[in-house]
Formats: structure tokens, sequence, C-alpha cells
């Protein structure tokens, strides 16, 4: 994990005239339990906002129970919308492969199931050639023991969680499961990535 962590700070971040111009861009990304993943991007500088949801099936508005029987396709996701003057894409992903275990095949510790799956979507060639280069890096300098499984697959659509799943973690920081999986993924973040965290108002 060590190794990992110090692969991360030597990772370039690179921002394209073109990001520079523009005033928001989106990506969607799955690494297990919604709720994890946008309780870390809500704190990430440059972030306008991070959306629970599902993405990669078929049917119109799933519901959390349908996603739930892994049997939809879909991915629980978080939508990130964020300012390319602040934060990128390589940025992005160093933080998303730091934060869950992208060789865990359809799982994230507890969780099991297809809609847990590590997945990208991609939502246009840059993206998903982004997302190609920094695996490769990782599996290349072995960040990891095993490779990773993180699947890529093109962006199709986003529908918004439930309304109790957005911002999660901040509604319910006492109950059992933010305590003890959220919140020490959200320290892992907060030690690596201590200067990009947005400044408390």
């Amino acid at each position: 994990m060590k190794k990992l962590l110090y692969l991360m700070t030597l990772l370039p971040v690179l921002v394209s005239a073109q990001q520079a111009k523009s005033k928001m861009e989106t990506i969607t990304l799955g690494g297990g339990c919604f709720w994890c993943i946008e309780a870390v991007f809500d704190n990430l500088d440059g972030v306008i906002s991070a959306e629970s949801g599902y993405s990669g099936g078929s049917i119109q508005n799933p519901s959390y129970e349908e996603v739930s029987t892994g049997k939809t396709g879909f991915a629980e996701v978080v939508q990130i919308k964020y300012d390319p003057s602040k934060t990128n894409l390589d940025e992005i992903f160093k933080v998303f492969f730091t934060v869950h275990d992208p060789t865990q095949l359809n799982r994230q510790g507890a969780d099991v199931g297809s809609q847990y799956r590590s997945v990208i979507f991609y939502a246009n060639a840059q993206q998903k050639k982004t997302a190609q280069e920094i695996i490769q890096q990782l599996n290349n300098a072995k960040a990891y023991k095993t490779k990773i499984v993180t699947t890529l697959e093109p962006f199709k659509g986003f529908t918004k969680a439930e309304t109790y799943h957005q911002n999660y973690y901040e509604n319910n920081k006492s109950k059992s499961y933010c305590q003890y999986v959220i919140q020490p993924k959200l320290e892992k973040f907060e030690k690596v990535f201590k200067d990009r965290l947005k400044k408390k108002k």
C-alpha cells in the first residue's frame, strides 16, 4: 500500500489547454458502494458536485432495489462534475484508484455483485485513453499484488439515485457503515491528498 501511495504522488497531473478553457467536465465512476465514492469526491478541490446514481444497464429509471439484485447490468456510480481549471482526469483517477480496491472483481469488501464492480464509464475517447494509461502505469509498477480488473465501459446514461442516498455520509455519520467503511476511506484520501482538500467554509 505504501508503494501505491508513493506512485500516486509521482504520476503527473496534466491540464491541457482545452481543459483549462472549459467550464465544467463530467466523469462517471463506480468503485463499490456509491456512498463511499461520493463522500471522498465531495471533498476534492475542484469538484463541483458528486451525485450517487446508476449507470451501465438498459432499463429506464432503475430503483435501488432493482439494481441491488445484480441482474440489471447497472453499477452503483458517482457522477462527478468538476472545474478543469482546478482539477482534472489524472487527479480524479488517482483519487479513484487510491480509495477503492480495483483488483476485486464485482465486489468491494463485503459488498458483492456486479452492481459493485470497479468501472469507469467514459464519455469520449480522451477519457478512455486517460483511463487506459493510468491503469497501465499502475499495472506496470505492480502497485497492487494482482492486476487491476476495472472495466472501461462507454457511458450510455445516468440515473440519479433516490434522495436518501445523496450526501449519505454527511447525513449519517453515526451509523456503523459510515464509521467502519466510509470513514477509513476518507481518512486515507485526506492523508494522501491533504493539499487538495476543499477549504472548509
